[in-house]
């Protein structure tokens, strides 16, 4: 018998263009391992080990892949590693988040916003980049109101260089002003939060993509005994309409093809 996949199952990520796989594929694993939240510690992945876990993604029928500057050697990584296979794979990466020995660092410029860019094409190995959001250090309407950022990525739309852009955000109030001029925003939105729910409906309602962020709440979500934490998750998060695709950053292959089988059956069954 063969394990459930997401082929058929991939949906509109708002009005990008994007189509997306319901889960996409975390990977901060790859170039991070200090200063993460998880509840247990692990080692990055080696090479070998990381071309196995993308290539069996992808015959699960994932195609969004996650990264960002501030994930370490995630994207350096990722460039050699997905080379040959771009049209296979829907890329979102981050501005405004630097981190370096062991120490996060946010500059919304316009010029550190292009200089990102420009890094993470070359590190990545790609001619453009499908979604980019900003990494929010928390102060969302400062960022949205203020910096160059926004404005920039909309030039850089224009320019050809990213298909879309948007905001990974930590408050209701900056991921709804971050939607009325982008593409799309990535929300927390798990068992443990769900505060961010008003911006999953605006975007339901204005045709915005919607990605959600620490949807196992970073692994941490706990339930009674007998009920699958991950299958409860997925019910909460698939029950909303306005949801395009969940970002899970595992490196076990097991958890990998459980989390698959048991969103395609949820949303199946939705």
């Amino acid at each position: 018998m063969s394990l459930p996949t997401l082929h058929d199952l991939h949906r509109d990520l708002g009005s990008t263009g994007l189509r997306v796989s319901p889960l996409g594929l975390g990977t901060v694993k790859l170039g991070r391992d200090q200063g993460v939240k998880y509840p247990s510690g692990f080692q990055i992945p080696g090479d070998d080990e990381a071309r196995m876990l993308l290539r069996q993604a992808r015959e699960l029928g994932i195609n969004l892949i996650d990264t960002a500057p501030a994930y370490g050697m995630s994207e350096e990584r990722l460039g050699p590693l997905l080379r040959d296979q771009r049209k296979d794979w829907v890329i979102v990466s981050k501005v405004g988040e630097e981190f370096e020995n062991g120490v996060s660092s946010h500059d919304f410029s316009a010029a550190h916003t292009r200089l990102s860019i420009e890094r993470s094409l070359k590190r990545l190995e790609t001619d453009f980049i499908d979604l980019v959001l900003v990494h929010s250090d928390g102060n969302d309407l400062h960022i949205l109101d203020d910096c160059e950022v926004y404005q920039t990525l909309a030039e850089l739309k224009q320019e050809g260089k990213i298909r879309g852009f948007g905001f990974s955000g930590k408050t209701v109030e900056g991921g709804l002003k971050a939607l009325e001029q982008g593409d799309c925003a990535m929300v927390t939105y798990n068992l443990n939060e769900q505060t961010e729910k008003a911006v999953i409906d605006y975007a339901a309602a204005h045709g915005k993509g919607i990605l959600v962020k620490k949807a196992l709440a970073s692994g941490h979500v706990c339930l009674e005994p007998g009920v699958d934490p991950i299958q409860a998750s997925f019910i909460l998060l698939f029950a909303q309409t306005g949801v395009a695709s969940a970002i899970v950053g595992t490196i076990n292959p097991l958890h990998l093809a459980h989390n698959v089988a048991t969103a395609a059956k949820v949303i199946r069954q939705l």
